[in-house]
């Protein structure tokens, strides 16, 4: 109970991002346009009535909770200064995890629920973040931050109402179930705030948020045994509580390193980005209909990665692969390349090998863009193995190629070359459902329909 979360919408510093290894220029984005966000400490007026209805509405709460909840140990004003210094201790500690932050208050909360009269605990937890965000001199103290600040101690509603009614006090073991259903609230008050803040304000999915919010609640799980063990061993002991500060400064140690290599990886991404759109930009000037046909293939294979579930580093690397599935055309003569009429046999078997070149010259930059040449290769095989270079068929096509492959086929229908008319988009869907089995992925066709609102 209590490890504070950070939606996309409003955390306080630096937004998070999975593991390198499942990174992905989506989530690269999301944390570039977060920090963006709260370094200049602007809000929507969208968000901001969203963050004002939320903080108003856990301002009554905890007005109400702390007239009405008497419940636990007499109200002392040393103790409550003592708990809100602690908390404001380890609210300084973040740890980034996908797109948010997370960060140990459990450690304190726990604890505090059975230190003073439980009533008026969202109110020392609120009081905690105040002080804590105050010592940061970094981001200015303003009516905005207090409003992210209330409704970020929204969550803290949650164990104090469970706890209160179903007899969680005093702390015994024997309430065990009844401190379990305190987690399962802050939970639910935790999402609840974030839906009302980051999909009401900012409109961030409710399906994205969860996905975000399961790996906070993960981290809240895990400390909340740890917050338990230390209320038990406070129990007549306060300053006991002030044992986790050890732990606390091991744990931003750690979050510093973490944050430390999320940076080396988002510049480590802007490279390979960087190097992407360098190539693309070569593959536009030697022919400007390559170039453009595949940035417009990159906006219909990303809507059908959406489609079919792609994980994020599937839908990364599937970006680079519509980008640059053409970059191996630098290797062809512009003659063949731009030529107004049909290819004879001997053009035809020279204009096929652009695949491999392609993988050859990503292989030479290597990394990540290795890795997406060895895609690249692929995209021109064919589901039933009649494409090139490998004569590949079915599942041992590469999924991103198979998709790049069949929006490539859209865009060039759609699309007005030298020796022919665009068809229209009736016709090319038409065309891609004929060939659905053999050329194209049938699964992959029915995405694309989907997306270009031609579906059945």
């Amino acid at each position: 109970m209590g490890a504070l979360t950070k939606s996309l919408a409003y955390h306080r510093s630096r937004p998070a991002r999975p593991k390198t290894g499942e990174s992905s220029f989506v989530y690269d984005e999301l944390t570039r346009d977060s920090r963006d966000r709260i370094e200049k400490g602007a809000q929507a007026r969208r968000a901001k009535r969203a963050f004002t209805a939320t903080a108003a509405a856990f301002a009554a709460s905890a007005a109400a909770t702390g007239a009405f909840l008497h419940t636990g140990p007499r109200f002392s004003w040393s103790t409550a200064l003592f708990l809100v210094i602690l908390y404001a201790a380890v609210s300084r500690v973040q740890f980034e995890i996908g797109t948010g932050a997370a960060i140990p208050t459990e450690l304190v909360l726990v604890p505090m629920l059975f230190a003073v009269p439980i009533g008026i605990v969202p109110a020392l937890a609120a009081a905690g973040l105040i002080a804590g965000d105050l010592i940061d001199r970094s981001v200015a103290f303003t009516l905005d931050r207090v409003l992210v600040i209330l409704t970020s101690a929204f969550q803290t509603l949650g164990p104090v109402l469970i706890v209160a009614a179903f007899g969680g006090l005093p702390l015994r073991w024997s309430a065990a179930l009844v401190y379990l259903a305190a987690l399962v609230a802050q939970f639910g008050f935790d999402f609840a705030a974030a839906a009302a803040t980051s999909h009401l304000g900012h409109r961030v999915p409710l399906r994205s948020l969860a996905r975000f919010m399961v790996w906070v609640f993960v981290v809240d799980a895990c400390l909340a045994p740890i917050g338990l063990a230390i209320a038990f061993a406070a129990r007549g002991h306060l300053v006991l509580v002030g044992f986790v500060l050890p732990l606390v400064a091991l744990l931003r140690n750690f979050s510093q390193e973490r944050q430390r290599r999320i940076d080396n990886a988002l510049e480590l991404s802007d490279a390979y980005r960087g190097t992407a759109f360098l190539l693309g930009d070569v593959v536009e000037a030697d022919d400007a209909y390559t170039g453009a046909h595949s940035r417009h293939v990159v906006d219909l294979v990303l809507a059908v990665c959406d489609d079919l579930g792609l994980r994020p580093d599937e839908r990364r690397n599937a970006e680079f692969v519509a980008l640059l599935h053409d970059v191996g055309k630098i290797k062809i003569p512009a003659s063949i390349i731009n030529k107004p009429g049909q290819l004879d046999a001997e053009e035809r078997a020279l204009i096929e090998t652009h695949t491999v070149e392609g993988e050859v010259l990503l292989e030479r930059v290597g990394g990540l863009l290795g890795h997406v040449g060895r895609i690249v290769r692929s995209c021109h095989e064919n589901w039933d193995g009649t494409g090139y270079p490998d004569g590949l068929s079915g599942e041992e096509i590469p999924l991103i190629a198979r998709i790049v492959t069949a929006c490539d086929a859209f865009s060039a229908m759609t699309t007005t070359r030298s020796y022919r008319k665009a068809r229209t988009e009736e016709a090319a869907c038409a065309e891609l459902e004929r060939c659905a089995g053999t050329q194209f992925d049938p699964r992959v066709v029915e995405a694309i329909l989907r997306n270009v609102g031609r579906s059945a």
